[in-house]
C-alpha cells in the first residue's frame, strides 16, 4: 500500500505540504501504525493535530482516503486548506447542489481526488457505494468517532452505517477513528461498533498548555461580558449561551455597544446559519454568539477567547467548546461566567431531554442518571478553589500538578478571613425561613430588600431580615457558595433548588466550628503576556497582507497562514526564500504562492540589531506634506516628511535616502569634483525640476542641488519606492546573512 517501504518519507510530506519539521506528540506513532496497515483509535484534544494524522498517510498511500465526518463546515475548511497546498481534495455532502454533487462524484470515479470528505448519511447511497467499490480505498478516517456511541453526548445514528459500508467494499482498508473526548465506555463502543481490528488505542492527553482557564461569578453578567470583550478589542471570539433566547439578547446587546457580532442557533434558517458562520470564519464578524449547536468542525485556528455566558451541563461539552480557542497554539482565554441559575437551567435540559429512540427505557434511565453525575462534576469545577486545569485533567483521567499557574484560581491572590459571624447569620436565615428558598431570596432577606417575593411570603418580619444589609450581593453570594463548598449547606431539589443546612452547618450555628473564607485580592482572566514577544506593528501588517490574499483566493485567513506562523515570521524575520521556508507552517507550495509578498513586508520592517525599524509613512500622512513654491534642499524635504510621522521605534527619513533613490532611477548621477563626491541632476533630473546651485569655498568650487515644486511632488509621489529602496540598502549594510537569521 505504501509507495515503497519508506517510513522516513513522512517527514518529507510533513515539510513539503504542511511546513512543519517535527510531529506533535502522538502523531508519528499514529501515522506509522496506519502506514503499517493497522487500525487506530486516537483520542486527541482539539488543536492537537488529528487531521494531520490521516492527511499525511493519505498522501503516501497509493489509493484514495475517505474521511467520514458529520461536520459540513469542517469539510469545507479542510478542503480549502488542502487545495491551497496543492493537494487534490473534495467533499460530498448536502450543501452541494445536485449538479455539483454529481460532478464531484464523477471526478471521484475518475481518480481526480486524493482525499474525499463525506457525510455518514452518504454511505447508504447506492450510487456512492458503487463508485467506492470501483476505487482503491487505502484508508478510511472517521472523525468525531464518539458519535457512534449512545453514551456519547453527540450520538448520531448515521454512524451506525459505517461498519456495514466498509463490509461492502471489495477490500477492507485501514480504519482510523479520531475523537477529542471519549470515556472508557465510549472507547469500547467505538472499537466494537466500528469493528476496529486490534487497533492502536492512543490517548495523547487532554492538556492544552496555551489555554488560560477562568471561572468568574459576576454580580452582573452583561456588565462583566462587556468588560471582557472590550479588553479583547480586535480579537476573534465565541460567546456561548444556554438558550436561543439568550443568544438573541446577547448578540443584540453586543451589536448595540458597537461590536462586530453575529449569531448561531438551531432556530435560524439553514441559509442564515451558513451566512453567519461564513461571516465569522472569513473575519467579516469578530464575535460569534451561539448555542452549543455552533462550533463542531469549525476549523478556525485564530479564536482568541471563548466565553461561556452560561455553565454547560457537563465537562465534556465545556472542554470541547472551550477548546475551540487557540487551535493554532497561541495563548487564548477560556472564561466561564458562573451563576446559580445556570444549575437550574442545566437540570431543566437534562430532565426535559427527548428520549433516545435507540435506547431501551432502562438504558435511558441510566443515561439520565449519568447526565446528573456529569452535571455535578461541572458544578464542582465552577466552585473549586483549587487549580482549574488540574480539576479538568483529573476528570478525564490525566495526571496533573496541583498548580498550573495558568488559570484564574492559580493566578488569583487570596487572603483568608474569619467569617464565622456572617456564616451564622446566613445559616440562621435559612433555618428561620424553614429551608424553603434558594440563594436569591435568602440574599434579599439578609440584605433587607423589599422584593415582591419577600413581601408575598411575609419575610420582612423575620428576625434575620436586614442583618447583613451592609454586605454587597456579590460578596453575600460568594459567602453562600463558600459555605456550600465547605459542606455547611447543600442544595436540594431540581428546577429551583432550595438551601438546607447540613449537620456540619448546625455545628457552626451552635458555635462549635469556626468558618474561614478566602477573599480574592486580584484576579487574572487572560493568557495575554505582560510584554509582547514580537513587534506588534509588523504582526498587524502581516495580518493585513494575509487578509488581502485570503479575500483574493476566497478562503479564510488562517488557511493562508496561522497567527502562530505570522508571529514566527516576526521573530525570525526571514528575508530569503530559504529563510522563509524554514518558518514553521510554511511549505514549498505556500512559499511559491505567498513568499515574495510577506518577505517584502518584512524588509520594510527590518530592524537593525539593537536598533530601530526603517522609516515608514502612510499615504494619508503624506497628504499633509507642505510643499514649497521656492526651491528647497533634500534635507528640508526630509525634515518636512519626518514632521508628519511621530514614531520613536522607527528611524527618520534621511536626505541621503531620497538622493540614493534618485540616483537609482537616473535622475541624479554621482560625479567627482575637487576631491568631492557629488550627486548632481542628470538631464532627466533637470527636466523634473532639480536645480544645480554653484558654490565656492577655500577648497574650490562645488554644487548643491535644489528641488523645485515639480521635483517635490515627484518625490512625494514615489515615497513607497524610496522607502523600499532605503530598507534594502540598510539590509545590505546590516549583513543579512548574520546568524540572527539562522534557524
Amino acid at each position: 500500500m505504501i509507495k515503497g517501504n519508506r517510513f522516513q518519507e513522512k517527514y518529507h510530506f510533513l515539510e513539503q505540504y504542511f511546513g512543519y519539521k517535527h510531529f506533535r506528540p502522538g502523531q508519528e506513532e499514529i501515522i506509522d501504525s496506519i502506514l503499517s496497515g493497522h487500525d487506530v483509535l486516537a483520542v486527541m484534544p482539539t488543536g492537537a493535530g488529528k487531521s494531520l494524522c490521516y492527511q499525511v498517510p493519505a498522501l503516501m498511500l497509493s489509493g484514495v482516503t475517505l474521511v467520514i465526518s458529520p461536520l459540513i463546515s469542517l469539510m469545507k475548511d479542510q478542503v480549502n486548506a488542502l487545495t491551497s497546498m496543492g493537494i487534490r481534495a473534495a467533499y460530498l455532502n448536502r450543501s452541494l447542489s445536485m449538479a455539483l454533487y454529481n460532478k464531484a462524484l464523477d471526478n471521484m470515479a475518475h481518480g481526480v481526488y486524493k482525499i474525499i470528505y463525506v457525510a455518514p448519511e452518504r454511505l447508504v447511497s447506492e450510487q456512492f457505494v458503487a463508485v467506492c467499490q470501483s476505487l482503491e480505498i487505502s484508508l478510511i478516517a472517521i472523525d468525531e468517532a464518539h458519535c457512534v456511541s449512545q453514551w456519547g453526548q453527540d450520538f448520531r445514528p448515521g454512524y451506525l452505517n459505517i461498519a456495514r459500508f466498509i463490509q461492502r467494499l471489495p477490500q477492507r482498508p485501514v480504519i482510523g477513528a479520531f475523537t477529542a473526548t471519549a470515556t472508557e465506555d465510549v472507547k469500547a463502543d467505538i472499537i466494537g461498533l466500528l469493528q476496529l481490528n486490534n487497533p492502536l488505542a492512543l490517548t495523547t492527553g487532554f492538556d492544552r498548555p496555551n489555554l488560560f482557564f477562568s471561572v468568574m461569578r459576576p454580580d452582573s453578567k452583561p456588565i462583566t461580558l462587556l468588560k471582557l470583550v472590550r479588553e479583547r478589542d480586535n480579537q476573534t471570539g465565541i460567546v456561548y449561551c444556554a438558550t436561543r433566547k439568550r443568544v438573541e439578547e446577547i448578540c443584540d446587546f453586543l451589536c448595540e455597544k458597537g461590536f462586530s457580532a453575529t449569531r448561531y442557533h438551531a432556530g435560524l434558517t439553514d441559509d442564515e446559519r451558513l451566512k453567519n458562520q461564513d461571516d465569522f470564519v472569513y473575519d467579516r464578524k469578530r464575535i460569534m454568539v451561539a448555542t452549543n449547536a455552533f462550533g463542531m468542525g469549525v476549523d478556525k485556528s485564530d479564536v482568541r477567547f471563548v466565553i461561556h455566558y452560561n455553565m454547560p451541563k457537563n465537562l465534556e461539552s465545556y472542554y470541547q467548546e472551550a477548546g475551540r480557542a487557540g487551535r493554532d497554539g497561541e495563548d487564548s482565554d477560556c472564561i466561564l461566567l458562573f451563576g446559580l441559575q445556570d444549575i437550574a437551567t442545566a437540570r431543566y435540559f437534562i430532565e426535559n431531554a427527548e428520549p433516545n429512540s435507540e435506547m431501551t427505557p432502562a438504558q435511558y434511565a441510566a443515561f439520565k442518571q449519568k447526565e446528573g453525575e456529569r452535571l455535578q462534576q461541572m458544578i464542582s469545577y465552577c466552585k473549586t478553589e483549587g487549580c482549574l486545569r488540574a480539576f479538568m485533567l483529573q476528570y478525564f483521567g490525566d495526571e496533573a500538578e496541583e498548580r498550573c499557574d495558568k488559570c484564574s484560581n492559580c493566578k488569583t491572590s487570596f487572603k483568608t478571613v474569619d467569617v464565622t459571624v456572617e456564616a451564622q447569620k446566613i445559616l440562621s436565615c435559612i433555618v428561620r425561613t424553614k429551608e424553603r428558598f434558594g440563594a436569591q431570596l435568602i440574599c434579599d432577606v439578609l440584605m433587607g430588600r423589599e422584593s415582591q417575593k419577600v413581601i408575598s411570603f411575609g419575610l420582612q418580619s423575620q428576625t434575620t431580615y436586614g442583618i447583613l444589609k451592609d454586605v454587597k450581593r456579590a460578596q453575600l453570594k460568594s459567602l453562600i457558595e463558600s459555605l456550600e463548598a465547605q459542606g455547611y449547606i447543600e442544595y436540594l431539589g431540581t428546577g429551583r433548588p432550595v438551601l438546607k443546612v447540613t449537620e456540619s452547618g448546625w455545628l457552626v450555628l451552635k458555635g462549635k466550628v469556626q468558618v474561614q473564607s478566602r477573599e480574592a485580592l486580584q484576579t487574572r482572566t487572560t493568557a495575554k503576556p505582560e510584554k509582547a514577544d514580537v513587534n506588534e506593528e509588523l504582526f498587524r501588517e502581516l495580518q493585513a497582507v494575509r487578509s488581502e490574499i485570503a479575500q483574493q483566493r476566497g478562503v479564510p485567513a488562517y488557511v493562508i497562514f496561522s497567527d502562530a506562523t505570522l508571529r514566527s515570521m516576526c521573530q525570525r524575520l526571514p528575508l530569503t526564500d530559504e529563510e522563509f521556508l524554514s518558518i514553521s507552517g510554511v511549505g514549498e507550495t505556500k512559499r511559491k504562492l505567498y513568499g515574495e509578498r510577506f518577505i517584502n513586508v518584512i524588509r520594510m520592517n527590518y530592524p537593525k540589531k539593537g536598533g530601530k525599524m526603517p522609516f515608514k509613512i502612510t499615504g494619508e500622512q503624506l497628504r499633509g506634506f507642505e510643499y514649497s513654491d521656492e526651491p528647497i534642499y533634500a534635507s528640508e524635504i526630509a525634515n518636512r516628511i519626518n514632521a508628519l510621522v511621530v514614531n520613536p521605534t522607527r528611524k527618520k527619513l534621511a536626505a541621503q535616502d531620497i538622493t540614493n533613490w534618485l540616483v537609482s532611477v537616473n535622475l541624479l548621477e554621482t560625479v567627482k569634483m575637487n576631491d568631492r563626491i557629488l550627486k548632481l541632476p542628470t538631464e532627466k533630473g533637470l527636466q523634473r525640476g532639480m536645480l544645480r546651485q554653484y558654490r565656492e569655498n577655500e577648497n574650490g568650487a562645488y554644487y548643491l542641488v535644489l528641488y523645485e515644486r515639480q521635483a517635490q511632488e515627484f518625490i512625494i509621489g514615489h515615497m513607497t519606492e524610496i522607502m523600499h529602496h532605503s530598507a534594502l540598502n540598510r539590509l545590505k549594510a546590516y549583513e543579512i546573512n548574520d546568524k540572527i537569521f539562522q534557524a
